[in-house]
């Protein structure tokens, strides 16, 4: 199924993930990265871990309207973190939908993924509706800062970043 969404009044793109994954390099805020789009496909999921290797930082998209499937949100969510190729990964979670009526704040998207109990891990959420673009810019400011502060501080190996 396609996903639109908008970085801009003059931009949107859409994401088509009928088949595969989509790798994509992207430059924001003077970070490059290479972004792994693998979709939800559950077929798929197994595969996901052969992306884990190198990746400094995850962003994780929730529907922030599907109360019902919280919790297999929350377990692959968690599956994702607790790979040990993904326990130095920086985490952001868009708690996406967040104009429609009855979508969960971000707060009870924290609380169903188990944000809260998470020790030693670097994550941000930011509420968003990618098809009008609000949200977006902040999560991304947000990502592309710290993992500059990383870089920095030599958590970091420099020369780009990878996310899954």
């Amino acid at each position: 199924m396609p996903a639109k969404c908008k970085l801009s009044d003059d931009s949107m793109f859409l994401m088509l993930l009928p088949l595969g994954f989509n790798v994509e390099k992207v430059q924001y805020k003077n970070v490059m990265f290479t972004v792994w789009d693998v979709g939800g496909q559950e077929k798929l999921r197994p595969l996901w871990r052969h992306y884990f290797n190198n990746t400094d930082g995850l962003i994780y998209v929730v529907d922030s309207l599907d109360r019902e499937r919280i919790g297999k949100a929350k377990a692959e969510f968690q599956a994702i973190i607790n790979d040990p190729l993904m326990l130095n990964s920086v985490i952001l979670v868009f708690a996406n939908k967040q104009d429609m009526k009855g979508a969960m704040t971000p707060m009870e998207v924290c609380e169903g993924l188990g944000l809260y109990d998470l020790k030693n891990r670097i994550w941000h959420i930011q509420g968003s509706c990618a098809l009008k673009g609000d949200g977006l810019y902040e999560g991304l400011d947000w990502l592309a800062s710290t993992l500059k502060e990383l870089e920095a501080s030599g958590r970091l190996p420099s020369g780009g970043t990878s996310l899954f």
